[in-house]
């Protein structure tokens, strides 16, 4: 399947997300739909990856012909544009506890927010999205959280800028995540297997003096208890504050 977002035929695929496109008129099986083709789209690559999803294999799964799918969807490329707009709705917005909506707030909520999204849908790490064609559930979900990052009282491509950091980051953190499970599925290896096969060699490099630094490091240092996400996001928000505040005081 494709795997680059806006590939195809872009004036369809905006046809399709935004509902002006022509909606088939005779012939499709009783119960199918546009809806119901992008969810078993979106439940396949969840369950088997990207490479999984094909209009043939789509057809199978609903029970119907591969010719019928295309009445709905000229393609896979374009059908990717719709599921990846489909997962975008399933994220939420930071909700106001008392007033308006903090701006730290909202920055842990599109933190935590991107992460789930990824935690669900390993295959958007295999998707270029460079080029990402912009549906209704994007630019909701865009909406949402410039409303309370406009109290952090940046410019607008500043907090474009905001928004694509700290999606940048999470991104880096869920590849981690996805391509450790991918090692341990691919070696048969656990993490600590993998490891343990290293240490006799490791012992005797710190043994050696060489590596000094290496070597003074605590035993906790790479325990897995540390949580790596909590920690970059405590200093994200502080970062902004700083800059926030340094506005603030001009």
């Amino acid at each position: 399947m494709s795997s680059t977002s806006g590939s195809r035929d872009l004036a369809r695929s905006l046809e399709l997300l935004w509902g002006t496109g022509a909606r088939p008129s005779r012939g499709p099986k009783p119960g199918l739909t546009l809806e119901r083709i992008v969810a078993a789209a979106v439940g396949l690559a969840d369950a088997e990856g990207l490479d999984a999803v094909s209009m043939r294999r789509l057809s199978t799964e609903l029970g119907t012909g591969t010719m019928s799918l295309y009445r709905y969807v000229p393609g896979k490329a374009e059908l990717l544009d719709l599921m990846l707009d489909r997962v975008q709705s399933e994220t939420e917005p930071a909700q106001p506890s008392e007033g308006s909506v903090r701006w730290q707030d909202a920055v842990e909520t599109l933190a935590r927010g991107h992460l789930d999204l990824h935690r669900r849908h390993p295959w958007l790490l295999k998707v270029n999205q460079a080029r990402t064609v912009l549906g209704p559930s994007v630019l909701r979900g865009l909406e949402a959280t410039l409303g309370p990052l406009k109290g952090m009282g940046l410019s607008d491509p500043e907090l474009i800028s905001v928004i694509i950091t700290v999606q940048s980051w999470v991104t880096g953190i869920a590849r981690l995540e996805l391509e450790a499970t991918e090692a341990a599925r691919e070696t048969g290896l656990t993490d600590s297997e993998f490891w343990g096969r290293q240490e006799p060699y490791l012992i005797k490099a710190m043994e050696s003096g060489q590596f000094p630094m290496l070597a003074g490091l605590t035993e906790d240092t790479f325990t897995a208890d540390f949580d790596h996400f909590e920690f970059g996001l405590r200093r994200l928000v502080e970062g902004f504050e700083v800059l926030v505040a340094g506005r603030a005081g001009k």
